[in-house]
């Protein structure tokens, strides 16, 4: 039954169609039924992997598959407890992944549950409030101001009805809608004056509809059932990775065999194995196979870096959860990381930039030019005239633009609560009505107190032909409060009109001075419009009032007739005001190195005026058009857009334009966007932003990113998350590869050197994810470093382990390597016969020289001093942790057994003690190479 082309039809043929009663609407049994043919009125999602599916996703990685190769391997060769060891760590990181992306889901969910509105329906003849999701084809429903559309209508009555289709269609202009007209039936969706459609807003007056469609056969649900068909690709994070987990796996392989065959022909001349043959070989020479099958294993532990997939996945959760506190919710782990290396931020201007709370800032009456304070739709601030304090009440011609701004207006002002002990206010209507209400409260006039003196009686409706509006109200009704109209002679009625000054101006013979109306000559009237130029210029839309006393209500109150021989009144200007904190925000995106791009659909003035505010339109900078978009090629566009600062009359085709321009370039971009029709943009992009609070559901499935405070410096904030995700990341790389570097050559030395194996798999084993894990996760809640939006963003093909990086890890490894053999080579002369005390020396000498190296790793470039020794405590408690966990392994009778340990004697510490400093030392001297190679680039780039 769900309706096509109902448009067309006139409105008799859609009650008949889909069967229902224009006032009584369907009955509970009609809706029932319909709601199980139909199904209940919302977006229904591709189905969710379920728990087992997600836990599986998290095994497709490289690193992860070779440690579970290695598992079973040592479980082939006897080594259970080294096997149940690694499986342990790969349950727990698989686990950890699956937590934290139903997480993010969850709370999109309630974010999206929190946003389902409700509907006024007629029913068995009653007018109720049901859920929108139990709306059916067929049902009437009433429309208001200030409530979303909850399905796709047909209009059945429209009063001065007005619907914001921005989320649909784009246009930021609300369309004025006329529910008795029939249309031609393949007109577009953006010029359906006689539909509705689900998830746009109403802002102006209202009317009745007929449900012709939901959920999923709206046209929102058309569009969703596209997007659901999109599949994500892999973040830089997940692609290098997954290339350093297939680079440890291959060297890891290649190493394994190497070692396997030195160790096969170690001590024998090639020609007897083949002369013999290699079974005969092996018989005659005995050779023990699975020792040295373990051999071969132990150095695959040894190359592999266990705890990493473990580390980065609670370190991207970790991340995640600060991301939530500071307004940003990461709809998907890796994708944390993209922000890191993001250069542009292309943001929306209204709401997001702004505050989406337009608010008178100037006016003019009598000839006065004031200015008034305060913030959004809160009714507190002052009026000042030529900087003094401004007394509204006692001034004849402010006083009475409040009343006229006040009373020829149908937006209301209402308290919505409260927050940190000061009381939240909510517009429901126009906001450019809306700022014309709170300027009155901030005059001390409220609607439901004038409203009692000065009864509306008549009024002529606002259309965007004349644009303006007319109410007529009775000044002296019997029983009624003394009016304080701020009129020399209070007449018995009076018309108040507002519109544009141009066209209001037109239409007056007399000016408002001193409560008096006197004529308005051609200078006063130049006057006027060079006041209402000057106030556009600095981008505020302004508004003119006039009146025009009345002795009784016309009998015909067409505007012809009313609105003619008016009395100007005065100007009002206002503005959507920058959020205070978007200005701080913008200069630490510009220290950061990345790019602010202003994206709005309002007008070239607007846009130059807010972006100039905020410091986004930088000298040199340029402004497009939504029309100079157009008339520019792909390449030309491509060719200046390092240069724009602003787009403006922009609609979401162009978002994508903007994004493509930016990534032929190279960037990575930010887009935000709200509305079902910014989808491919915020796809198109490399990090799509949904508004959490305006967003449509659409916007916020196909977003990276959704910001739960529709805030640019919340962007910004995510961004420097990101980094210091990345960097964390960077560091327990560093930290665990280099030991893992080092573990291998300590182990093929050793072999080489023909001397027993320095550590057994099992304490590799543990080393790698115990007393390297624990130190590597305190490296993942580092708070970042003093300069971290301050350096520019990396590029996005630099891998995790870049060149600087490698440099460090060789001489680690080296350090480890000496120091290592070196005390072990010692320990074998100190206890002769003794490999297993001589493997526990070398194994506390490596562990005690990790977890010192962990202070060391907690900055690449910043001496361990200058960042504070113990200033990280979660790198105290895990460091602690670990080293008392070596105690136990090596002094607990019980433990002894399964980790192949000797307990070491006082004079054994001593001797390992100094070794236990090369590599943590290593590590801050080739810190200072690396600040020196950053002075001498600075260098050279401020000399360019």
């Amino acid at each position: 039954m769900q309706g096509q082309e109902c448009h067309a039809r006139e409105i008799g043929h859609v009650i008949s169609q889909f069967e229902t009663h224009l006032e009584k609407g369907l009955t509970q049994a009609e809706v029932q039924d319909r709601l199980e043919k139909h199904g209940p009125n919302e977006l229904t999602e591709k189905p969710r992997p379920g728990f087992f599916q997600l836990l599986l996703s998290q095994f497709n990685n490289f690193l992860v598959i070779i440690l579970i190769v290695a598992a079973v391997v040592s479980v082939l060769v006897g080594e259970v407890i080294d096997a149940v060891a690694i499986m342990v760590i790969v349950i727990l990181n698989a686990v950890v992944g699956v937590v934290q992306e139903s997480k993010a889901e969850a709370a999109l969910a309630a974010l999206k549950k929190m946003a389902a509105p409700n509907a006024q329906v007629i029913r068995d003849g009653h007018q109720v409030t049901v859920s929108s999701r139990e709306l059916v084809p067929g049902d009437i429903v009433l429309l208001e101001a200030g409530n979303y559309v909850p399905a796709d209508m047909r209009l059945i009555e429209s009063v001065n009805l007005k619907v914001e289709e921005a989320s649909l269609t784009g246009e930021s202009v609300p369309v004025d809608k006329e529910a008795k007209v029939v249309l031609d039936k393949d007109i577009p969706i953006g010029d359906r004056r006689n539909s509705a459609f689900m998830s746009t807003l109403i802002t102006y007056g209202r009317g009745k509809g007929l449900v012709t469609g939901t959920g999923m056969h709206t046209q929102i649900g058309l569009i969703a059932q596209m997007l659901q068909s999109y599949e994500g690709e892999e973040t830089p994070l997940q692609k290098k990775l997954d290339h350093l987990g297939k680079v440890l796996g291959m060297v890891c392989l290649s190493i394994c065999g190497v070692i396997f065959i030195y160790g096969l022909v170690r001590d024998t001349h090639p020609g007897v194995i083949f002369s013999q043959g290699l079974m005969a070989y092996f018989s005659a020479e005995k050779k023990d196979i699975i020792e040295l099958f373990m051999t071969a294993v132990a150095l695959a532990i040894a190359a592999v870096p266990e705890g990493l997939p473990a580390v980065v996945t609670i370190c991207l959760a970790l991340g995640m959860q600060r991301m939530i506190r500071r307004h940003a919710l990461i709809r998907k782990l890796p994708a944390v990381e993209t922000l890191g290396c993001a250069t542009v931020i292309c943001s929306d201007k209204t709401g997001t930039l702004t505050q989406n709370e337009m608010t008178v800032v100037q006016g003019w009456a009598g000839g006065k030019r004031f200015k008034v304070t305060g913030e959004g739709y809160n009714p507190k601030g002052q009026f000042s005239l030529d900087g003094q304090p401004l007394e509204p009440s006692k001034d004849p011609g402010v006083s009475l633009l409040l009343y006229g701004s006040l009373l020829c207006n149908d937006s209301k002002l209402e308290e919505s609560g409260e927050e940190k002990g000061e009381r939240t206010w909510r517009m429901v209507g126009d906001p450019t009505e809306g700022a014309m209400v709170v300027i009155a409260a901030k005059g001390g006039l409220w609607r439901h107190e004038v409203e009692k003196i000065l009864p509306r009686v008549q009024e002529v409706p606002f259309d965007s032909e004349r644009k303006r509006m007319t109410t007529i109200h009775q000044c002296q009704a019997p029983g009624n409060p003394a009016c304080h109209l701020p009129l020399k002679e209070v007449p018995p009625y009076v018309a108040f009109v507002k519109g544009a000054p141009d066209i209001v101006l037109d239409l007056c013979q007399t000016v408002s001075e001193d409560g008096k109306a006197v004529p308005l000559n051609e200078e006063k009237r130049k006057e006027i419009l060079a006041i209402n130029q000057d106030m556009a210029r600095q981008a505020l839309r302004v508004l003119g009032v006039a009146y025009r006393p009345l002795d009784r209500i016309p009998d015909d109150c067409s505007a012809d007739a009313v609105e003619k021989n008016l009395t100007f009144v005065g100007l009002l200007g206002m503005i959507d005001p920058a959020r205070p904190e978007v200005k701080e925000a913008v200069r630490v995106a510009r220290e950061a190195g990345l790019k602010s791009v202003m994206v709005t659909g309002d007008y070239k003035d607007t846009a130059e005026a807010i972006a100039k505010e905020i410091g986004m339109l930088r000298p040199g900078g340029m402004v497009l058009t939504g029309a100079e978009l157009d008339r520019m090629s792909d390449t030309e566009l491509a060719g200046v857009i390092d240069r724009v600062n602003a787009c403006c009359r922009v609609s979401p085709q162009h978002k994508t334009k903007i994004v493509d321009a930016f990534k032929a370039r190279d960037h990575v971009v930010a887009m935000t966007g709200d509305g079902v029709n910014d989808a491919p943009a915020l796809k198109r992009a490399n990090i799509g932003v949904a508004m959490g609070i305006t967003g449509t559901d659409v916007s916020k499935e196909t977003a990276d990113m959704v910001l739960t405070d529709d805030n640019y410096a919340s962007i910004v904030s995510a961004i420097e998350e990101g980094r210091i995700i990345y960097s964390n990341i960077r560091k327990f790389v560093f930290f665990l590869v280099a030991c893992n570097i080092g573990e291998i050559l300590i182990i093929f030395l050793s072999m080489l050197a023909g001397l027993p194996i320095p550590m057994r798999p099992i304490q590799l084993l543990l080393l790698n994810l115990v007393t390297d894990g624990a130190p590597a996760l305190a490296l993942g809640l580092e708070k970042g470093e003093p300069d971290i939006m301050k350096r520019p963003p990396r590029p996005t093909r630099e891998p995790v382990i870049n060149r600087d990086m490698l440099y460090s890890i060789v001489v680690i490894a080296i350090a480890d390597t000496i120091a290592v053999l070196t005390v072990f080579y010692l320990a074998l002369q100190r206890f002769p016969g003794n490999v297993m005390a001589a493997q526990t020396v070398a194994f506390s000498t490596l562990v005690c020289s990790e977890l010192l190296r962990a202070f060391t790793s907690r900055s690449e470039t910043y001496s361990i001093f200058s960042i504070g020794v113990f200033s990280n405590k979660w790198m105290v408690l895990a460091t602690g942790s670990s080293f008392l966990f070596l105690l136990a392994t090596i002094y607990l009778p019980f433990l002894q057994p399964f980790v192949d340990t000797f307990p070491l004697s006082a004079g054994d510490w001593l001797v390992m003690l100094p070794f236990m400093f090369i590599a943590p030392t290593a590590a801050e001297i080739v810190k200072v190479f690396l600040r020196r190679k950053a002075a001498r680039m600075a260098e050279v780039a401020t000399a360019a």
